[in-house]
């Protein structure tokens, strides 16, 4: 198994009414992924009860059958969508940590 962790930082210049809009959208088109692309096993996008002391904005934490199948989620259309259209134009950072487990 394959642990698939990402950070984002929102673009700082959006407006925090839009930020709102852009993290649910995040959420929903990431955890939407389940059952779309084999080997993914379990999504979770957290958005919500961020402390002042963080410095990032939203968390991917997601689980894959194995390397393979990581290498192939990156590939994956239905995932390719949802990043070019959901997460990249919105971020200005992005932070990655892939284990195994």
């Amino acid at each position: 198994m394959v642990k698939h962790i990402i950070l984002w930082t929102l673009n700082p210049e959006l407006p925090e009414a839009e930020k709102k809009a852009v993290k649910a959208g995040i959420k929903e088109g990431l955890e939407g992924l389940v059952g779309k692309v084999p080997g993914l096993k379990e999504v979770k996008v957290n958005i919500d009860g961020r402390l002042d002391s963080s410095n990032c904005d939203v968390m991917l934490d997601s689980t894959l059958e194995s390397p393979e199948a990581l290498k192939a989620y990156a590939v994956h259309p239905e995932h390719v969508a949802v990043a070019n259209t959901k997460v990249r134009p919105y971020t200005v950072q992005r932070t990655c940590l892939d284990y195994e487990f």
